[in-house]
Parts: structure tokens; sequence; C-alpha cells
């Protein structure tokens, strides 16, 4: 895919259940879904009775600008899946209507939950975070670092990790391929310099695959 700018591309709770393995014992913590966007992740969640706190710049917005944002990326990011249909694997979706239909019918529960929210959607962005030092169990990232390795530097997926690193005691990213379905040039790079700050690195394949190809997570947590 082609795409100049990070577009507004809400995922569903059982999407990230699957790209980041949330077990039992992962849902059970404090989390923080970071760059969640228009996902219905939170919604759904507390829901379930979890714990679940939201970040993204877009939160700063009202509703129907939220709903314009994402509407007016709708047509052309459908319009590119329809264009490669070959470079998507086709069991979670259907095809590309099946897709669209999921990511609006994501947008308008977070909707309905965002008013609601007070506290579980905080307006910011990395590599800056307004949260304490292990404030989160765990912090997952999705569709944000890596996949837009073009728009984002190493720098900054450096600084990024780190301020997740610095708010939880685990982080999970996913995917770990770029908008082209190639491994991100700075995946390896990153996990040689957490490896020398004593963190553990670990590449884990996941129930889950839409991109061609992406189909793992990098999981992050101290050494022992």
């Amino acid at each position: 895919m082609e795409l100049r700018e990070i577009v507004p591309w809400g995922r569903s709770f059982e999407e990230y259940r699957r790209m980041f393995g949330l077990s039992g014992d992962a849902l059970a913590g404090r989390l923080l879904g970071c760059g969640d966007g228009p996902a219905s992740f939170n919604a759904e969640a507390t829901a379930r009775g979890h714990a679940v706190v939201s970040c993204d710049p877009i939160y700063g917005l009202a509703p129907e600008e939220i709903r314009r944002r994402v509407e007016g990326s709708f047509d052309e990011v459908l319009a590119q899946v329809r264009r490669s249909p070959e470079g998507f694997v086709w069991n979670y979706f259907r095809d590309p209507d099946a897709l669209g239909q999921a990511r609006l019918a994501a947008m308008n529960r977070f909707l309905a939950d965002f008013a609601e929210g007070e506290g579980r959607y905080v307006a910011a962005s990395l590599p800056r975070l307004p949260f304490g030092d292990a404030a989160f169990d765990l912090a997952v990232c999705s569709h944000l670092l890596f996949l837009y390795s073009d728009q984002l530097s190493l720098a900054f997926h450096l600084a990024a990790v780190e301020e997740l690193l610095r708010v939880a005691g685990e982080v999970r990213i996913f995917p770990l391929v770029n908008l082209e379905r190639r491994v991100s040039p700075h995946l390896e790079p990153l996990r040689r310099h957490l490896a020398e700050g004593g963190w553990t690195t670990e590449v884990r394949q996941v129930a889950y695959e839409f991109q061609r190809g992406g189909d793992t997570m990098l999981r992050i947590a101290r050494n022992a």
C-alpha cells in the first residue's frame, strides 16, 4: 500500500486479542493501547471488565471530526486493497467489502463509547506520553510502529519504544512488516539497542494475518 500519512483505521477487540496473543493473564492487568485511533478495542474490553486506557492524538478532536477523518480515508484505503487483493490473506475477512464493514463497525462502536469514556481515551502521541512510570502492566501498539517505517525514522522508533517501556512493564507491537509487506528495516537495529539496555525481545507468531506475511509481533520485557 502507498499511504503518505498515518490513517485512522480502527480494529476490534477480537483482532487485538489475536494480534497480540492476549490471554487471560495479559488482560487481567492494566493495559495501554497506544495509537488505537477509532478502534473498538477499549469499548469492548471495558464491557468485558478489563482495565484499558487508549491514547492517540485523534482523541483531541470532536467525534464528528473523527468520523470525517475516517470516512475521508476509507475509500482510498479500500481501493488500494481491491487493486492488490493478492497482498492480503482472506480468511478473517472474506473480501474487501467485509473488511470495510468491519472497520466502520469498529469506528461506530468506538464513537458510541468515546463520549462516555472519560479517562479511558487520552489525546497523546509518541514519543512522549502523559503517564507515570510503570503506570501499566502491558502496552500494545497496533499498526503504527514498523508499519510506517518510511514515515517514522529509526530514531523515532527508538524513542517511542523507550517511552512505552517507561510506562509499561511489557510492550507488544504488531505487525513487524511495513506497508510494502516487508519486514521493517528498523526491527533488528531496535532489538540490538534494547538488548544493550537489558531488555529481552521476542518475535512471536500470532493467530492473525491480514497483510500477507504480517503474522508476527514483537514482545519486549525486562531481563529476569
